[in-house]
């Protein structure tokens, strides 16, 4: 059988022969073929490489976007290193300055200290001294002082809370610095919630919170005045007429103190006097009582 072929005819340009050759058509079909595998072999080699170069370019884009995230990040490492450089001062000042001014809120020292209170009232026992205040049914008479009656016991010689003696006037070492200080009264031992009873006739002066006295008590008694201070509660407003023996409040622990006591003090033209020598033997409970003349 014969199958059909390709003839391809070469002449020589010189001697002039012709020579003929025969290519069958699956030979052609198959260098065909050939050609389009190649073309897509080198098609397929040259998108490759397009890709590969593509994603080196994105590559080295993505190096030089995180050098600079890393270049901004020690920058902003740098800038909150110096800002917390600086609160730490500005802290650090905050604390001077509180300290100088007598408002620092908590108590330094140790761990037991520092837990037993405030030196300054909460929100809730400021607004409870407020409706305290706004609600006292005292008539303006009453409070600062009318005249009806004049007071007869004026020497504070009466002790003003049942409880024990704690620390003695003069002077002594400071319970927070361990330094020698004067102490202006007495400490009192006493249960928080202890009546606290005036220890003379006289007219309340001061009846609020008073930074490391915390809740203070001050009545005027002719020419002397007695302190009662760490009160957790205030029974009186500045103004009131008050007897000998009559309740002011109670013992607490507010203010700078280290345990719940009471702080008396007896002053006579603003200085500090020793309570020792006014108190009588009696305590409070032993006192007679005596009926007001209004």
């Amino acid at each position: 059988m014969k199958q059909p072929y390709f003839i391809v005819v070469l002449a020589h340009s010189i001697h002039g022969r012709i020579r003929r050759i025969q290519i069958p058509h699956h030979a052609v079909y198959l260098v065909l073929a050939l050609a389009l595998v190649g073309c897509f072999s080198l098609f397929g080699f040259v998108s490759s490489y397009a890709r590969m170069v593509w994603k080196v370019a994105n590559y080295n884009a993505l190096r030089n976007e995180v050098d600079s995230l890393r270049a901004r990040y020690a920058n902003l490492q740098s800038s909150a290193d110096e800002t917390k450089s600086q609160l730490a001062t500005l802290q650090m000042f905050a604390s001077e300055v509180s300290l100088a001014y007598g408002i620092k809120q908590k108590l330094e020292g140790p761990a037991e200290i520092s837990g037993e209170g405030r030196l300054v009232p909460t929100y809730n026992e400021t607004l409870s001294e407020y409706y305290f205040l706004k609600g006292a049914s005292l008539s303006r008479a009453y409070r600062h002082g009318s005249g009806l009656w004049r007071h007869t016991d004026t020497r504070p010689n009466l002790w003003p809370v049942m409880g024990r003696l704690l620390g003695g006037f003069g002077t002594r070492n400071d319970p927070f610095s361990g330094e020698p200080s004067f102490h202006t009264g007495v400490d009192i031992s006493a249960p928080i919630g202890t009546p606290v009873h005036a220890a003379a006739d006289g007219t309340i002066v001061h009846a609020e919170w008073s930074g490391a006295y915390g809740r203070l008590v001050v009545i005027r008694h002719g020419d002397f005045q007695t302190y009662y201070s760490h009160l957790s509660r205030i029974g009186v407003v500045e103004g009131q007429e008050i007897r000998r023996g009559e309740i002011i409040g109670a013992t607490g622990a507010t203010g700078r103190v280290t345990s719940p006591h009471l702080h008396y003090e007896v002053r006579r033209g603003g200085q500090p006097l020793n309570p020792s020598t006014f108190l009588s033997r009696s305590f409070v409970a032993q006192s007679a009582k005596r009926d007001f003349p209004f």
